[in-house]
């Protein structure tokens, strides 16, 4: 029975189980490929930098020589990229347990995809969005598999996704608020997709996570967030737990969402917390799933 002292040692042996893990080349990302590979998981890395992923792939062979982990391109900032690493995995893969949808970018300048998106929103939510759709069929055949959605504290920084302006087209860039709003994207996709495969009793279970306060490379844009790193922060070895216990607690629940235990979940521990009133709200959800599918192309 997990405690409030949950961590890497609540995780069973998963040898015959494969997991993908977007963002794999630093931080928490990084931290949850070192972790699933000393459990023999078959850790599949999709990553951008090939090189930054096989150098860390190198780090993780020195500690566990036996390990099953392999990197494999994938841009989340390009469609096309997303695509093809989702037909490169079916080919060579028939099972996905877990998909953790980790990797993200914060506060940086104004810049779009390739596909024409503002780079947040399209990395952190139409990225993974179309990940998911593209994998949804082999998620289903495998019995009990299941998805994390990596949200933010940041989430709740936001009263609202302008639907009508997504890509800030009409609107003076906010970069943080731009932040927040791919953050509660996350939450909304993550509730939507329970709502829409309620009566799918093959559709994988669906959690969330967010890490608190964690020193990581995706603060680099972030002059604030590195001045006060030192004091509120976590590391990736701590940060990274949220994310592991709603990919591997059994008592996990569809909409569960993990975060540090500490003062304004900060840090600590992971334990159950709540997402914000507005991220609750069922018709922004629905409205953005159905944008995400005309943008991306990607119908479920």
């Amino acid at each position: 029975m997990a405690t409030t002292q949950w961590n890497e040692n609540n995780i069973p042996d998963q040898s015959g189980k494969v997991v993908i893990i977007t963002g794999a080349t630093s931080g928490l990302g990084k931290q949850a490929a070192k972790v699933l590979s000393a459990k023999n998981a078959t850790v599949i890395m999709a990553v951008r930098n090939m090189e930054k992923g096989h150098n860390v792939l190198q780090e993780i062979t020195k500690a566990y020589p036996t390990n099953k982990t392999v990197v494999m391109k994938m841009d989340l900032s390009s469609l096309q990229s997303v695509e093809r690493f989702a037909q490169t995995f079916k080919e060579r893969y028939d099972r996905l347990d877990v998909l953790i949808n980790n990797a993200g970018i914060m506060a940086c300048p104004f810049a779009t995809t390739e596909d024409g998106f503002e780079i947040q929103m399209g990395t952190n939510h139409l990225g993974h969005f179309a990940l998911v759709g593209h994998l949804m069929d082999v998620l289903k055949s495998t019995a009990q598999s299941r998805i994390v959605v990596t949200s933010s504290i940041a989430h709740k920084m936001t009263n609202g996704i302008e639907l009508n302006d997504i890509n800030w087209e009409k609107r003076k860039y906010k970069t943080n608020r731009a932040y927040s709003d791919s953050k509660l994207a996350n939450v909304y996709f993550a509730y939507e997709m329970v709502n829409r495969y309620k009566n799918d009793h093959r559709a994988p279970r669906v959690t969330l996570a967010h890490p608190g306060w964690t020193s990581t490379d995706l603060q680099r844009h972030s002059s604030f967030a590195s001045l006060l790193n030192p004091i509120f922060s976590q590391q990736a070895d701590m940060g990274v737990l949220p994310t592991l216990r709603a990919a591997f607690d059994d008592a996990a629940l569809n909409k569960d969402f993990f975060g540090p235990k500490g003062t304004l979940e900060f840090k600590g521990y992971p334990v159950k917390v709540k997402t914000s009133k507005v991220a609750q709200l069922e018709e922004p959800a629905k409205k953005l799933w159905d944008l995400s599918e005309q943008l991306t192309g990607v119908r479920y």
